[in-house]
């Protein structure tokens, strides 16, 4: 996004995106949802300036989102949260520390939670765009 009015800001915002990320894990308060594995969808948009990878076409220099990818469903798959809150904190947690991420939204839903709706969960944003 880029304000061109004279005197204005220019601002300069990249994002690194996966969408509709399905895996299946441990989640949920009640009794038979500690039994069985469930599917959770993952959006996630990552700041991450891409200008250098731009320039040098080279992967070494972008935010490699099939890592990102492999780490969220390695990390997901083997975790037991009772609340997809907390599911979500420490996704996005791994992906700001491990991939030096400054600033992330992440949608984590529940496909199939509430009965009559399509889809429920939460959307949080975490850190700061310079």
């Amino acid at each position: 996004m880029a304000n061109d009015q004279p005197g204005g800001k220019l601002i300069t915002m990249d994002i690194v995106y996966i969408e509709q990320l399905e895996i299946e894990t441990i989640i949920g308060i009640n009794d038979w949802e500690r039994k069985v594995r469930q599917k959770v969808c993952i959006d996630l948009e990552m700041a991450f300036d891409i200008r250098k990878a731009g320039i040098t076409d080279n992967i070494e220099d972008t935010l490699n989102y099939k890592l990102v990818a492999k780490r969220i469903i390695q990390f997901v798959e083997s975790s037991q949260f009772m609340l997809i809150e907390a599911l979500a904190e420490n996704i996005a947690s791994i992906v700001r520390e491990e991939f030096q991420v400054p600033w992330l939204k992440l949608t984590l839903g529940k496909p199939g939670a509430v009965n009559g709706s399509r889809d429920v969960g939460v959307i949080i944003e975490r850190g700061h765009v310079n």
